[in-house]
């Protein structure tokens, strides 16, 4: 008998010693991973992993985000980041390297500052938190961010995703959702061999560099950025991927449209930023008061062809940014007061497109209305629209900064939702078809095209999202959606990188933008009050499902060894 179990134990323990040896000899040929989530978190996209197959070099990161200070917010965020690391490595062939770095571990305050001083030259952003203990309240200084490094070349990465209003919960799983976008981004920039060029169209009195300087450095970190001009020259556009079309205020020619028009023909994108009405803000300030009329830039026939219309129209909006106004008390001396201004809305992003997905407020000011017409084979996606309390006023629009001081009536502010930053999507249908001459159509030197290839365009309607502040004295700009006034920061730079990097993203990494993912965080509430159980389930519990399992055992072995 014990001869006979001997030989079949030692079988059983052959076989299995042989099955593992297979496993693994076709284990080394073959190579996949098992996402048991519900949501697939651990699952890259087709996307990053084509990225990842391409590296022919190490990424090195420098993750700032380690301690056991940390709360339980950041800790979760460090896990997660760990986590995304390690699955992009598996898809690298070992090309991805990292280690995690506490910034605040050298007790040496002098040095301590001069790390943090380092980092922030190098683009990251500090927070400082503040936790509330049964003990009292803590504050701490945190550095959730990366240093991304590939060939000599490295570039910033900010783990935490910021959203005002937000729960810290909600800005924590917006910022794990966004890990596999932000650090593919990171790497793509950084190995892309031949970086596309972007245009800022220059002759119609658009938004000069000074105006522009902070998007431009922005931008100039994935792009080649330069200005250009037409001229009413067949190649003035030639070698761009994307043009920027930056607050224009006088008209543009046939010509001009012309070669515009074939050039978004031809596969070339194009950022809108446009508006409609004229609003003098140098005599708002002076005058206290200003009249808004429409521009005559002559683009009504391009955009209605391409399927949009913007409206001759300014949009108020009880959601809105505040401006300073001289308050005069009697006997006092005049003092500044910020005072809430319904020509400049605050736009909350809703949508789940990757352009607009978990971004911050966005700043508009003196904004018009667009609508959607026909355009055959063209998709419309409405990115962003003002709040429920709207109202829409018809040029020419009476603007006076008395305004301030009446209370607003919401009766009147019926126009909800009205679009103002709308893509297109498809093959646009020239402007210039069947308005050109025969000899024109024929000729191969101009190639003219009466129906374009797919493609894609973005049009907004106010050129001061794009607009960034600036120093006069210095010439030194603000970042784009700082408003001086209140002192933050708002989501328009965000918003307008983007818009870029969608239109031109051939990889489709951004529509990783939209992954959804669930963080499953602990109730604070419940865990304090119910804490004693859990401690006493979470031990005992155990000890008792062993020693049950181990009384069972020990019944059935005498049993079975009583016979």
């Amino acid at each position: 008998m014990n001869k006979r179990n001997k030989k079949r134990d030692l079988t059983a323990l052959g076989l299995a010693i042989i099955i593992v040896i297979l496993l693994n000899f076709v284990g080394s040929f073959v190579f996949h991973r098992f996402d048991l989530t519900s949501e697939k978190r651990y699952t890259l996209s087709d996307a990053t992993k084509n990225l990842l197959g391409d590296l022919n070099d190490v990424v090195y990161v420098k993750v700032y985000l380690d301690g056991d200070e940390l709360n339980a917010g950041f800790k979760q965020l460090r896990t997660s980041t760990k986590e995304m690391l390690d699955e992009f490595r598996a898809y690298s062939n070992e090309n991805i390297e990292y280690e995690f770095i506490n910034p605040s571990a050298n007790p040496d305050k002098k040095q301590q500052n001069e790390v943090y001083k380092q980092l922030f030259n190098k683009g990251l952003q500090p927070f400082n938190v503040e936790d509330k203990t049964e003990s009292g309240t803590t504050q701490q200084l945190v550095w959730p961010g990366a240093i991304v490094s590939y060939k000599g070349r490295e570039m910033p990465w900010q783990l935490l995703k910021t959203q005002l209003g937000e729960a810290p919960e909600a800005q924590l799983n917006n910022s794990v959702q966004a890990l596999e976008y932000e650090f593919a981004s990171c790497i793509r920039n950084l190995s892309i061999a031949v970086r596309p060029t972007i245009g800022f169209l220059d002759g119609h009195d658009e938004l000069d560099t000074l105006s522009v300087k902070d998007i431009s450095e922005s931008l100039g970190k994935f792009y080649k950025i330069k200005r250009v001009k037409i001229n009413e020259q067949l190649k003035g556009l030639s070698g761009l991927s994307a043009l920027i079309i930056a607050k224009p205020d006088s008209a543009f020619t046939e010509k001009d449209k012309f070669i515009i028009d074939q050039f978004v023909m031809k596969g070339g994108k194009i950022l809108w930023a446009i508006d409609p009405l004229y609003t003098s803000i140098d005599s708002l300030r002076k005058n206290g008061g200003t009249l808004a009329v429409p521009y005559d830039l002559k683009l009504e026939d391009m955009f209605f062809k391409y399927g949009v219309r913007l409206n001759p129209n300014l949009v108020f909006d009880m959601q809105a940014s505040a401006i300073p106004i001289n308050k005069a008390l009697r006997g006092q001396q005049a003092r500044l007061e910020l005072m809430p201004w319904i020509l400049s809305p605050l736009i909350t992003p809703t949508g789940n497109h990757p352009i607009v997905k978990n971004l911050d407020l966005i700043k508009f000011d003196y904004v018009s209305s667009i609508d959607t017409v026909a355009a055959q084979g063209i998709k419309k996606t409405i990115l962003l629209r003002t709040s429920k309390y709207s109202k829409i006023i018809n040029s020419p629009v009476r603007i006076d900064l008395r305004m301030v001081n009446m209370q607003p009536d919401e009766t009147q502010f019926m126009d909800s939702y009205q679009p103002v930053a709308v893509l297109l999507e498809g093959e646009f249908e020239s402007v210039f078809k069947n308005r050109m001459a025969p000899n024109i159509v024929n000729d191969s030197a101009i190639g003219f095209k009466d129906q374009g290839v797919n493609n894609k365009m973005i049009i907004i309607s106010d050129g001061d999202i794009i607009q960034n502040d600036y120093q006069y004295s210095t010439g030194k700009a603000f970042p784009l959606g700082f408003d001086k006034y209140t002192n933050r920061t708002y989501g328009n730079k965000n918003f307008i990188l983007n818009c870029i990097n969608y239109l031109c993203d051939d990889s489709g990494l951004i529509s990783v933008r939209s992954r959804e993912l669930t963080l499953r965080l602990l109730d604070k509430k419940k865990l304090k009050n119910e804490r004693v159980k859990w401690q006493l389930i979470n031990t005992l519990l155990p000890l008792f499902i062993i020693l049950f399992f181990g009384i069972i055992n020990d019944r059935i072995r005498k049993r079975r060894y009583t016979r």
